[in-house]
């Protein structure tokens, strides 16, 4: 597979140097691996090939193309009404925090099955998995809470025969991150996850409204055009009351995972995140930034390792 398109070399801002998704899309390529995309794909003012992004149909096929063109997945599909993740982004998490796993390993990425990764909160999609097996050959464990989010994941990872590098489980408890899902004597080099930022439907279909509004492609009718179902979306208290969850937890498995990150997608998160990381004494705290075109977030990573040393 070509590392990124040839005839459109113009760069996105923000991506991660190693992100292939920098530059912008080449619609004859990723047609010529997905032909449904051409159903979805037009002529802008501009005179260049675009889709719209509005649209939940067009983003899937899009998604479809490029996980077959840059991550040789030839299955991908998910129920409809459930998250369908923009990967540019999510390509972004999965870089940065091989370049977290460096800075403790004399610089050097580390590589291949030995490296295994929790992803919390999965989702039906199972795109970090996917993604971060290919770019860097390591071994997922995906988690959910939602019986039908598990059996797309599962059914994803078989039809790619990537079942022994991917494992999927289901969280049996809401009142559990970790517990329940690492099992005794396991270890991860880290954990990832993006969590249900909203804290309700009704908040999470207004920041949809207001994010095409500024971009002037707001309608009457704007729907989720990533998808997404409650607790893919929100959850009560939102980003910041997963996120306290999750850290407090986290000093409970300081023993099975050596890292722990999310993303926190609004800045004022953070500030009671760093105090919360205080309070469970986390040796080292890191925040990376990422950017990508209008949209700014940032992953937050701690580990209790004394030494920071990864080992």
């Amino acid at each position: 597979m070509t590392d990124r398109p040839q005839s459109h070399p113009e760069e996105k801002s923000g991506l991660h140097p190693r992100n292939p998704h920098r530059y912008r899309y080449d619609f004859p390529i990723l047609i010529g691996v997905c032909s449904e995309l051409s159903h979805f794909v037009f002529i802008n003012k501009f005179g260049g090939q675009t889709i719209d992004f509005t649209d939940p149909k067009a983003v899937k096929a899009l998604n479809k193309a490029l996980l077959r063109h840059f991550y040789n997945i030839e299955f991908w599909d998910i129920p409809e009404g459930y998250l369908c993740p923009p990967i540019p982004g999510r390509a972004d998490y999965i870089h940065y925090a091989a370049d977290l796993l460096a800075s403790v390993n004399a610089g050097v990425i580390p590589l291949g099955k030995t490296v295994r990764v929790l992803d919390i909160g999965t989702g039906a999609n199972c795109i970090y998995p996917l993604i971060g097996h290919s770019a860097y050959g390591w071994n997922f464990v995906g988690s959910d809470i939602d019986h039908l989010a598990i059996r797309s994941a599962k059914n994803i990872v078989e039809a790619n025969a990537l079942s022994r590098a991917i494992q999927i489980r289901r969280q049996g408890s809401t009142e559990n991150i970790f517990g329940g899902v690492v099992k005794p004597g396991e270890r991860f080099e880290l954990s990832i996850c993006n969590p249900p930022f909203h804290s309700s439907a009704s908040e999470a279909q207004f920041g949809t409204v207001r994010k095409w509004r500024n971009l002037g492609h707001a309608k009457e009718d704007t729907v989720l055009n990533f998808g997404g179902k409650n607790a893919e979306l929100w959850c009560t208290g939102g980003e910041a009351a997963f996120l306290d969850k999750m850290i407090r937890e986290s000093a409970d498995f300081a023993g099975s995972i050596k890292w722990f990150s999310s993303l926190i997608s609004k800045k004022t998160t953070l500030p009671g995140a760093l105090y919360a990381l205080k309070k469970v004494k986390a040796s080292d705290v890191r925040t990376i930034n990422m950017a990508q075109g209008q949209k700014v977030s940032r992953i937050l990573a701690w580990t209790f390792n004394v030494g920071n040393d990864g080992n």
